[in-house]
């Protein structure tokens, strides 16, 4: 039984011919914490870069295709989804719950395809770096699943519009600034 909140280990983007363009792990507070309870945990952390390397090849072998979206690989859970020359991962415990976790890529996937305006594509995603690792914050923190809302996930990641407004200087705004200045000096005179 999972006591923890703790339900991604990894995120995982391949490219089409399986580079690694971007990767993070979560070590397992949650291993730690089954130890404690007397259980095992069910997957084993990817610590090293060389058995984060060989799992990722491995599991670009089992998924370059297109048609699935799940799979057990290695005694973990992985969820992807394909986007034109990418491969979007989510990596699990198998005793995750799938359908919370597909919710949770699907949701990242739609909330990062929104805020690249459709270029979800390897060029895009290098260019955007900032803010597809800001929406994989706040889709997942720490391991965590934290939203699945698109809507509120693309609000808190895009950037904000510049300020489109501009100042115009006339004659106009030049007397009103007069005016103003002229009747606080005069009921200042008047206080005294």
């Amino acid at each position: 039984m999972n006591l923890t909140l703790f339900t991604v280990s990894a995120f995982i983007i391949l490219d089409s011919e399986g580079h690694r363009v971007l990767a993070k792990y979560y070590q397992p507070k949650a291993a730690d914490a089954l130890s404690t309870l007397g259980a095992k945990a069910a997957c084993g952390p990817l610590t090293t870069l060389k058995e984060q390397k060989a799992f990722e090849k491995g599991l670009w072998s089992k998924t370059k295709k297109a048609g699935g979206d799940i799979i057990l690989f290695q005694d973990h859970l992985a969820l992807y989804r394909h986007s034109l020359d990418l491969i979007i991962y989510f990596i699990a415990s198998p005793m995750e719950n799938e359908l919370m976790l597909s919710n949770a890529l699907s949701s990242f996937v739609d909330s990062l395809s929104l805020l690249l305006r459709g270029q979800l594509e390897k060029r895009g995603v290098l260019e955007n770096l900032d803010l597809v690792l800001l929406c994989l914050d706040e889709t997942i923190d720490d391991g965590i699943i934290m939203d699945t809302d698109v809507g509120a996930v693309s609000s808190r990641v895009s950037r904000p519009r510049p300020d489109t407004t501009e100042i115009v200087i006339n004659e106009q705004t030049i007397m009103n600034a007069y005016q103003t200045v002229k009747e606080r000096v005069q009921q200042r005179m008047v206080g005294l």
